[in-house]
Formats: C-alpha cells, sequence, structure tokens
C-alpha cells in the first residue's frame, strides 16, 4: 500500500510511504530485500548504498523474524522523503520482550546504515499498527542520500563531547 498523505516533512513536503505485510518464513524475506533495493535504486543511491540497504534490511528482519509471537506478519513501513529513506520493520511479540541489539548482527547493521534503533513498542505507536496497546518489537532505519545527513549531536552545538577512560 502507498500512501502519501502522511505528516509533512521536514523539508515541507509529504513522504511518500509504502507499507509491506509479509509471512515470517525465510521464502517471503528476500521480497522485502528485493523493495528496499529497488527503492533506493530509484532514490538514485550508489550501488553501494544499495546493497548496504538490501543487506540491512535483510538482518532487521532476520532479527525481528527471531522473536516473533507465533505465526504474525512482519510488517515493515517504507518512508521515502527528500533527506534519505526510512525504514520501520516490526513484529508482534509476547510482553517483554527486547529487540537483541548486542551481537554481531547488530553490529554489522549499525555499520550498514546511518541510523539504527531497536525497542519495544505498541500496535497504536508503530507505523501500520492497529488501534491496541499490543506488544511489538520494531527496528527503525535511517539511510541519507549524500548531502543530507543531519547535523551530529555536538557539532556547531557548543557541546563537549568526551570518550569515557
Amino acid at each position: 500500500m502507498v500512501d502519501s498523505r502522511g505528516t509533512l516533512a521536514q523539508d515541507g513536503r509529504r513522504a511518500e510511504r509504502l507499507e509491506l505485510r509479509v509471512p515470517t518464513t525465510p521464502t517471503q524475506l528476500p521480497a522485502v530485500r528485493a523493495m528496499a533495493g529497488d527503492l533506493a535504486m530509484r532514490m538514485d543511491y550508489d550501488l553501494d548504498a544499495v546493497e548496504d540497504l538490501r543487506l540491512a534490511v535483510d538482518e532487521a528482519c532476520a532479527t525481528l523474524t527471531s522473536i516473533v509471537l507465533g505465526d504474525a506478519p512482519l510488517t515493515v513501513v517504507f518512508e521515502i522523503t527528500r533527506a534519505g529513506l526510512h525504514i520501520d520493520a516490526w513484529v508482534p511479540t509476547a510482553t517483554g520482550t527486547e529487540v537483541p541489539t548486542d551481537g554481531f548482527g547488530w553490529a554489522i547493521l549499525a555499520a550498514l546504515v546511518d541510523a539504527v534503533d531497536g525497542r519495544r513498542s505498541s500496535q497504536r505507536e508503530v507505523p501500520g499498527g492497529h488501534d491496541s496497546d499490543a506488544p511489538v518489537a520494531i527496528i527503525s532505519l535511517d539511510k541519507y542520500l549524500p548531502g543530507q545527513h543531519p547535523p551530529e549531536v555536538g557539532s556547531d552545538s557548543g557541546q563537549s563531547l568526551s570518550v569515557a577512560r
């Protein structure tokens, strides 16, 4: 489903939104990866960035399928803006289930995109969810187009950042 009636993006234009729901079976996950690659190519990402997005989406989906509740579907929402591509992938989970963010797969995922976040949420709060408090696990990814990356924390803000010793 494509929806361009969403809220205005920071640049004043409406983000285009594509929602994909697939069974959490290994035979269906390549469709999500292919969609990510196709969108990235249409947005004029370079070939390395396209492949990074494909791999990141694949890793995010694989992570979520390992914690899904029963045979519930995987929902992936792609939002296309001038800044780049934002992806929210989520699955229903048992209450208290955390997104595993401490393994090698998560480190690879974080290296492939500009921003990644994994957290617990509810159906009411996720894009494409319904009006209930049923628990979900969500992974959000951002891949910015060249020259569209938001300012880094601490740059030109007068903040001093240091590493704990």
